[in-house]
């Protein structure tokens, strides 16, 4: 069915595609920069020049919905009459045909230097760990591959995945920050089974021995001529650069050694682009907040001065706002904003779908993808949101 497209030359048709079909769909427009609507339109009018091909599975196929220029719905459905098949099976394969000519930027061969993204703020309870699964999973869903790290030994974002924590004693990033392992570092990865990621976001579980990585990397540089303590997340984290287009570290509240090396890690590299590498922090609307942001601005600024390094502010995410608490919460919002650098990529409400989420162990935008709150996440990331509503 078709209805007028009240700003153009455009109408809104309604057809099926099977879900995987359509997620794939969308990522890969994301990954080109296109509207979904010009990826349908081009896949449709190349589909129709030139005859053949197998057909496409269509099993479980759902709504799906699109604009196209006026007309071209119309010749499309002449087009699959004349070959003899439904108009869903014509759009399945017109789709399928367009993805494979036009294949993902992800399966360039592997070796770039992935982009950085360190999650941190010396406070505690300010949703650090929601922010960087959240982040880390829409860049996953908009076809990045994606090295999620929890790099708190209280382990809150393995334990919210259904994730183990690895023992004591045992291979771990702690052991191979501290170069003490001659182990694979992918042997600890998880990978994050979801139709929606397509296998592309991996976990590096906490280890209850991060707790003591602090002082094992003050003795490992002060026995070792040469060890950079500083330098020690990258160390570890160097074997798999490769495989990933972006790494999102969840830091512990800290300022000490473990936050130098992850803020060491997030510096922009020789050569790299600006505000494409560097941290993200989360705060609250309150006093205290902007005390820790202070506390963590100045070890920022020490340790690029001490080392001659180029930190990247991305921004500041408000969370687990409220106006209803009163001025404070009102007036702090307001001075975060006019902080200006860095900006205030998103405000947050406390919202119940991460809560409930948690409870169940599952990715928040595989729970409850149509949400405010996971497409805030969306746009802390800069990814496309989802469409068709909010669930």
């Amino acid at each position: 069915m078709a209805s007028p497209y009240p700003q153009g030359d455009r109408e809104k048709v309604a057809s099926k595609l099977p879900p995987s079909l359509r997620q794939e769909l969308k990522i890969r427009a994301a990954e080109y920069s296109l509207d979904i609507q010009d990826a349908v339109t081009t896949a449709i009018t190349t589909w129709r020049e030139t005859p053949g091909g197998a057909p496409a599975d269509t099993t479980g196929a759902e709504s799906f919905s699109t604009w196209l220029p006026a007309g071209l719905y119309d010749d499309f459905k002449e087009t699959c009459t004349g070959r003899g098949i439904s108009y869903v099976q014509g759009l399945a394969q017109a789709v399928r045909r367009w993805l494979d000519a036009n294949p993902s930027p992800a399966d360039r061969p592997a070796g770039g230097i992935p982009e950085r993204k360190i999650i941190c703020n010396q406070k505690g309870g300010v949703g650090k760990t929601a922010i960087a699964a959240g982040t880390a999973q829409a860049y996953a869903e908009a076809g990045k591959r994606v090295l999620l790290v929890d790099y708190d030994p209280q382990g809150h974002l393995s334990d919210q995945l259904g994730i183990d924590q690895i023992e004591p004693g045992h291979d771990s990033l702690v052991s191979h920050m501290c170069g003490e392992s001659d182990q694979d570092l992918r042997d600890l990865l998880v990978t994050v089974d979801d139709e929606r990621y397509g296998k592309r976001l991996d976990i590096l579980p906490s280890c209850f021995d991060g707790f003591l990585l602090d002082a094992k990397v003050a003795i490992k540089a002060a026995q070792a001529r040469g060890y950079q303590k500083e330098s020690a997340l990258e160390r570890a984290l160097a074997p798999v650069e490769g495989d990933y287009d972006v790494v999102v570290i969840d830091c512990p509240p800290s300022l000490g050694i473990a936050m130098d090396a992850a803020l060491h890690y997030g510096r922009r590299r020789q050569g790299e682009p600006a505000m494409k590498s560097g941290v993200i922090i989360p705060v609250l609307a309150e006093d205290s907040s902007a005390t820790a942001y202070g506390m963590l601005a100045g070890q920022i600024q020490d340790l690029c001065l001490d080392l001659d390094l180029e930190i990247d502010y991305l921004g500041l995410v408000v969370n687990l706002y409220d106006s209803r608490r009163g001025v404070i919460a009102t007036s702090s919002l307001k001075q975060w904003r006019e902080l200006g650098e860095p900006p205030v990529l998103a405000v947050i409400g406390d919202l119940k779908e991460q809560r409930e989420a948690v409870r169940k162990q599952m990715p928040l935008l595989s729970y409850a993808p149509r949400s405010e709150q996971a497409d805030l996440m969306r746009q802390i990331a800069g990814t496309p949101r989802e469409k068709g509503g909010r669930a």
